[in-house]
């Protein structure tokens, strides 16, 4: 079934043929990190999609995976182009490093994610926040419902975890 929803005045839509990611936004609506997993070869994929970037095997199954990792690379996004974003700017869309499955298929690979950096109750992240954030940064996944059986996954700061004494950013102004 389709799923629509609004955030942050923008019209979000998944139709019936999107199976895949109509399957990861359902895990994700219920605040549960879900990715296929491939039957033949056994490693995890991001984004969904229909068959394994690296065996080309069409048989996947959803695991549960854990929503942790490091900064792997950052945009700190300053013109919105969504007028919807205007407001929250500057905010980083972040390239995250999931603890799970990091160096395979090879040593310089691992399972990355993007998402926003967001408040840990789903808000964009304010300028301060923003400030804190650089490569190698912990951050844990949350979730931002925006309609029932849609939620969008959000990394925020991982208060629990060790922090790099300073993480790497590009040269402020």
């Amino acid at each position: 079934m389709a799923v629509q929803g609004t955030y942050l005045g923008m019209s979000l839509d998944i139709n019936d043929l999107d199976v895949e990611n109509l399957a990861y936004f359902k895990h994700c609506a219920a605040h549960a990190f879900h990715l296929q997993k491939c039957t033949k070869c056994g490693l995890l994929r991001y984004p969904p999609t229909t068959a394994c970037p690296w065996c080309m095997s069409g048989q996947s199954d959803w695991v549960p995976v854990d929503a942790r990792g490091a900064v792997h690379s950052y945009t700190e996004v300053h013109h919105a182009i969504q007028p919807a974003f205007k407001a929250h700017t500057p905010y980083l869309i972040l390239l995250v490093d999931l603890d799970t499955q990091k160096g395979k298929p090879s040593e310089h690979e691992a399972l990355r994610v993007v998402g926003n950096l967001v408040t840990p109750d789903g808000t964009l992240a304010p300028p301060d926040m923003v400030r804190r954030v650089g490569i190698g940064t912990r951050v844990r996944m949350v979730f931002a419902d925006v309609a029932p059986g849609l939620a969008i996954p959000h990394w925020t700061i991982d208060d629990s975890a060790q922090q790099p004494a300073k993480p790497w950013r590009y040269v402020q102004e």
